[in-house]
């Protein structure tokens, strides 16, 4: 189980949110809670007194009107906003790549600067419109340590966890492409979206397990609902997790948000191998946890997300078995397709056999829909996140030494 920090130390405090910038020594705003924010600019010489009203209208500015310059925060004094860019940053992360699918979904990869002696960092981030609703997938993690056998993403190590504000800025600069901010100008190169084409739903199901960068996850996601500021309501933020069960029970008590389950197998043998985390918490210790959780109802469901691989887990004995594990609590079991990548062993399931599988959840009382791959053609699908991008510009950059060494063998000649 993550330990909980004492962040009240201001030294503490800015080491553990990674605040540092890349350029010099300023803190980086996003990602502080009010009171850290608060700290923060008494450490800068705020008088304590106003210190708190203050970051409240910071907060505001950052996270209501999505401003990254303090110099059109026109209810704080020019001294005071002069000291702010001085000491301070909004700065947002490098968008390396934009792709926009057929289907309309769009992919970012960020890249944010480097910490202390480490390397600046990429992850990916996906964007799905929908006719009622407009849903961001946020990366936890730089790469992942659970190597789940179906999930290209898992086939990297781990670089490092992100940070509450690198979780929050994939959120913050996603508004920023797609117009939502209500009085920020809309970037070059920004798309102003069509009705409910905006971000109404965050779900942590990018790069890396969330519940392994529990007290990042915790603070990003609290900023992300509260009132004053984003604004999204709990219940429209979903966390899955492969089973961390310890923080489990966490995200239930001090998060509160809605929970997803990468279940995918219906035995602990299959698990064991495909989702190798459950040698650790079996299917019994997950499925009670999700049993414990906080306002389970058929009004707050857990979502099990459950990969349909060809002669894996496929078959009408396992949608049997599915139903009777999960008897008892409120669910929803999302179907998922299984997205092919190079080098993968699995197959996707045939159509008519993931029907097949959900005629009989249905028929049992549970909603089972089929989730529709989107963004494959950019590689944004389920479980294709970063790997695809990251191979490729290895491919470039062996490429360019290629050419390099070409080049070099010339000069000598």
């Amino acid at each position: 189980m993550p330990l909980s920090l004492d962040l009240t130390d201001a030294k503490t405090r800015l080491q553990w949110a990674g605040m540092t910038a890349a350029s010099g020594d300023k803190i980086a705003l996003i990602g502080l809670n009010k009171t850290q924010m608060a700290q923060a600019f008494k450490d800068a010489g705020v008088p304590e007194k106003q210190a708190r009203m203050r970051a409240s209208q910071v907060w505001q500015w950052i996270y209501v009107r999505g401003h990254d310059d303090f110099s059109r925060m026109s209810n704080i004094g020019k001294e005071l906003r002069a000291t702010l860019e001085e000491k301070f940053t909004l700065e947002r992360p490098e968008i390396v790549e934009e792709q926009i699918s057929e289907d309309g979904t769009r992919k970012w990869l960020f890249r944010f600067p480097a910490r202390g002696a480490g390397a600046p960092v990429e992850v990916e981030t996906v964007y799905i419109p929908e006719a009622d609703r407009g849903t961001l997938c946020i990366s936890s993690q730089v790469g992942c340590t659970l190597t789940c056998t179906f999930c290209h993403t898992g086939t990297q190590k781990l670089v490092r966890n992100l940070t509450a504000g690198e979780i929050l800025m994939q959120l913050m600069v996603a508004r920023d492409r797609l117009g939502d901010f209500p009085d920020a100008d809309i970037p070059q190169g920004g798309v102003v979206p069509s009705e409910g084409r905006k971000v109404t739903n965050i779900v942590m199901m990018g790069m890396g397990e969330p519940l392994y960068n529990f007290e990042h996850v915790k603070q990003a996601l609290l900023i992300a609902a509260d009132g004053e500021g984003l604004g999204l309501s709990k219940r429209r933020i979903t966390l899955s997790t492969s089973g961390v069960v310890p923080a489990i029970y966490r995200t239930g008590e001090e998060i509160g948000c809605a929970l997803a389950i990468s279940l995918h197998a219906t035995n602990d043998a299959l698990r064991d191998e495909i989702v190798p985390i459950n040698k650790k918490h079996n299917i019994a210790e997950l499925l009670q946890a999700c049993r414990d959780y906080p306002g389970v109802s058929n009004a707050k469901r857990i979502t099990f997300e459950y990969v349909m691989l060809k002669g894996v887990n496929d078959s009408l004995n396992e949608a049997k078995e599915l139903v009777q594990l999960l008897k008892g609590i409120p669910a929803k079991i999302n179907l998922i397709p299984f997205n092919p990548w190079p080098g993968s062993n699995y197959e996707c399931s045939d159509w008519e056999e993931i029907e097949k599988f959900a005629d009989f959840i249905n028929a049992n009382g549970y909603a089972s829909p089929i989730r529709t791959p989107r963004g494959r053609d950019i590689l944004a699908a389920c479980g294709q996140l970063k790997s695809e991008s990251e191979r490729m510009r290895i491919k470039e950059r062996m490429a360019l030494e290629a050419t390099r060494a070409m080049v070099a063998g010339h000069g000598e000649d």
